[in-house]
């Protein structure tokens, strides 16, 4: 089991035309996120335009949540949903997806028919919440608000606002966040499909 402290020098920040977007973690490694071959990727990014439009990603699969901010979203010219910090949504990449209200947001990419995750928030006002890892694949803990203690297969890292643990190799191991004041974690999960 590989359990890691990623802080905000480790991440990857760019710009794309509403804003900046940083990576988090990216699957292969060596993965780049323009040539769009990458198994799946986590990512924040700031919306600094009151309306944009989302890249087209038609070979993704998307879970999306706000971290700042409240953002109303419409795929392909539908209903408009309204997501606020910490609700999360799952769309297809390749929707025509258009938003608006300025925020920052939190996101999984997952290429289609070769991987497979889930997107939730954990909200701790103190305590401790425990969870599994999926059989395969990788699980990542992103401090979004406080501070916490995260537990894995006897190995222990604190994280702040701002910073991950990125836990791999890890099958079906369990996983306690412990905070002592409150805090918000994103908690993401991605796995390559056996095809």
């Amino acid at each position: 089991m590989n359990m890691t402290l990623l802080r905000p020098e480790d991440y990857v920040t760019t710009e794309w035309s509403g804003g900046t977007t940083t990576q988090l973690a990216i699957a292969p490694g060596d993965a780049v996120y323009a040539d769009r071959g990458f198994l799946w990727r986590l990512s924040s990014a700031t919306v600094d335009l009151e309306e944009s439009d989302f890249t087209p990603l038609p070979d993704y699969h998307r879970w999306i949540s706000t971290l700042r901010g409240d953002m109303l979203l419409s795929h392909n010219g539908g209903a408009q949903l309204t997501l606020r910090p910490y609700d999360v949504h799952e769309f297809d990449g390749g929707d025509d997806t258009h938003s608006w209200g300025k925020c920052r947001d939190f996101n999984l990419m997952l290429r289609k028919g070769k991987a497979d995750g889930s997107l939730r928030a954990i909200r701790l006002s103190g305590g401790a919440f425990s969870f599994r890892t999926n059989a395969r694949g990788m699980t990542l803990l992103y401090c979004a608000e406080g501070s916490a203690a995260v537990r894995c297969g006897g190995k222990l890292l604190a994280a702040a606002a701002g910073e991950s643990v990125l836990i791999e190799d890890a099958a079906g191991a369990t996983v306690t966040v412990e905070a002592a004041v409150p805090a918000v974690f994103m908690a993401a999960q991605a796995w390559e499909l056996c095809v």
